[in-house]
């Protein structure tokens, strides 16, 4: 079967000292360490994370994509390179040199390689003059987004205008997790990933909903890593909550949270065959992807081989997990080899 993954995340081999040419810190480095290696390091020298040249290198990750069976990858950076808490014309630099490579990467294998830009979310205006770049100058089909932005969740008034811009536009939205609610008190166990996460997806399904933007923006086409984290999981009480406390609930939207089942995507990273066959039930078989969340531990290891291995669903259904949902929500053909 074809296959798709619409959550992989690059970066640039090299990247400037944001440091230093900002004047002030909070950015992630690049560094090598070793043949293929290297460290990503906050500016303090604080180190995040390990990582290998699948990151950086096209022909590499290509290679393990041929071994797991992957004909097409959709690119995003690392979510910890949004920096939304950047000064704004400072985030808007660093997002263009991340969206930059990234296009040429694309151009570089158009059969193989699918684009999402990020964008300096922290400055509306920017924002958006920035989506249209990528979109219209650079070829890429949409962008990544975080969870929230510094201090305004998915719904804020101040965010409203991009997702019009991106609705406009025909972009796909990929909303990623980042910058963990409760992180100071998570500190041990690597709790941010796993907790902080799938709450910060759910917490971004229901601004969303709740915010009303789907209803203001119908054709907007958005997606929701992790299987939508912790939201199908407490779909009932959300949906509960509405119907009892509409006061509290419904104050920016009266329309109740079941009616959007079905109008937005989510990728298949839940690591359970049971999980999975929840999320299907609860957003519909229509709007559910391939999303590995290539080249990380936390992803899936053999992309596609859970869609694969549910015993209930027909060949017919495993394509357009693998294939032909992505498509859709990209709002484009794949390109021909």
């Amino acid at each position: 079967m074809a296959t798709v993954d619409v959550h992989t995340h690059l970066l640039p081999p090299e990247m400037p000292r944001w440091r230093d040419k900002f004047g002030y810190g909070g950015f992630i480095q690049l560094e090598p360490c070793g043949p293929g290696r290297a460290r990503m390091l906050r500016d303090d020298g604080t180190p995040f994370r390990d990582v290998h040249s699948n990151l950086w290198d096209a022909q590499a990750r290509l290679s393990e994509c041929d071994v797991a069976g992957v004909d097409v990858q959709v690119l995003s950076t690392v979510p910890v390179m949004f920096s939304y808490w950047a000064k704004p014309r400072d985030g808007l630099e660093l997002a263009r040199h991340l969206n930059d490579h990234l296009a040429s990467v694309v151009r570089s294998r158009p059969q193989r390689f699918v684009g999402l830009g990020t964008l300096p979310l922290q400055d509306a205006a920017l924002a958006t003059a920035e989506l249209e770049r990528c979109m219209r100058q650079l070829g890429l089909a949409g962008v990544q987004i975080g969870s929230h932005v510094n201090e305004w969740n998915l719904s804020d008034p101040a965010l409203f205008d991009v997702f019009a811009a991106a609705a406009e536009l025909g972009a796909a939205v990929f909303v990623h997790p980042w910058d963990m609610m409760g992180e100071a008190r998570m500190r041990k166990y690597w709790l941010p990933w796993l907790v902080g996460m799938p709450a910060e997806v759910s917490l971004a399904i229901c601004s969303i909903l709740f915010g009303g933007v789907l209803e203001r923006l119908p054709k907007l086409r958005i997606a929701f890593a992790h299987g939508g984290g912790a939201f199908p999981g407490t779909f009932a009480r959300i949906a509960h909550g509405f119907e009892v406390r509409p006061d509290l609930v419904a104050v920016d939207n009266p329309v109740h949270p079941r009616t959007y089942l079905g109008r937005f995507w989510v990728d298949s990273l839940v690591h359970d065959a049971d999980t999975l066959q929840r999320v299907l039930g609860l957003f519909g078989a229509s709007k559910v992807m391939l999303g590995s969340d290539y080249p990380f531990p936390l992803g899936e290891a053999s992309p596609g081989a859970l869609i694969r291995s549910l015993p209930d669903v027909a060949p017919s259904a495993k394509q357009a997990l693998l294939w032909d949902n992505a498509w859709a929500w990209l709002g484009r053909q794949p390109v021909a080899g």
